[in-house]
């Protein structure tokens, strides 16, 4: 198997580190305070102290599994690129490694805050929800609350696939509206439609180039061997 092809699966494996994001979000997190405009702190760390396996297999998979999935795609992408154009290559491959290490970290410190506020929250329950907003602050800064590093990467390799007809429309397009909704989450008065398109066009762009990849289905015009 090539590196075309694990970036295919690799793709496939980031859309669906998503969908289960969503499905978790909408189902067994329902009652966690997660996913709501306005979040409760103490409600969170109630929630965490009786659902830590949950919490953890969620954040493992939307932020862990996607990284390591994601520097794959990383690779296989710039591979793609490089093989046209160098510069184009080298770019979408540094823009791309930084947002799978900010995802990977986002990840690891969730996983912690999870791990700590479940172990105050019998005892302190005050400590527990200072501790959960601060970690919670820093996740949200690696990458949780907002889509920017993320935005940068896949604009990049779009615009890249468009420049060097490496793509086709499909993937293009889904990409360049991704990658420009990903960009507009750091205005907060545009509240949380920028943060809805990257999130569900991301979906879409990760199906569209895992598809893409293994079986070039959306680009006439992809040349580079498979």
């Amino acid at each position: 198997m090539n590196m075309q092809r694990i970036g295919g699966i690799a793709a496939l494996t980031c859309a669906g580190t998503y969908i289960f994001g969503f499905v978790l979000l909408v189902t067994l997190l329902a009652g966690s305070g997660y996913g709501t405009d306005v979040i409760d702190a103490a409600t969170v760390v109630r929630f965490t102290a009786e659902n830590q396996t949950i919490l953890i297999t969620f954040n493992t998979v939307i932020y862990i599994v996607n990284s390591l999935a994601l520097a794959l795609l990383v690779v296989a992408l710039a591979s793609r690129l490089k093989s046209k154009s160098p510069d184009w290559g080298s770019i979408a491959l540094a823009f791309g490694l930084i947002w799978a290490t900010l995802v990977l970290g986002a990840g690891m410190i969730a996983n912690v805050a999870t791990e700590r506020v479940a172990a105050l929250a019998s005892t302190d329950l005050e400590a527990a929800v200072q501790t959960w907003e601060t970690l919670y602050a820093v996740e949200l800064g690696l990458g949780g609350g907002n889509e920017i590093a993320g935005g940068v990467w896949i604009l990049s390799v779009s615009i890249a696939g468009l420049l060097l007809r490496t793509f086709g429309k499909i993937v293009i397009g889904l990409g360049l509206l991704t990658g420009l909704g990903g960009l507009l989450t750091i205005l907060p008065p545009l509240g949380e439609v920028p943060g809805a398109v990257f999130g569900l066009g991301a979906i879409a762009w990760f199906i569209a180039v895992g598809l893409a990849l293994l079986f070039k289905r959306d680009s006439a015009a992809v040349h580079a061997p498979a």
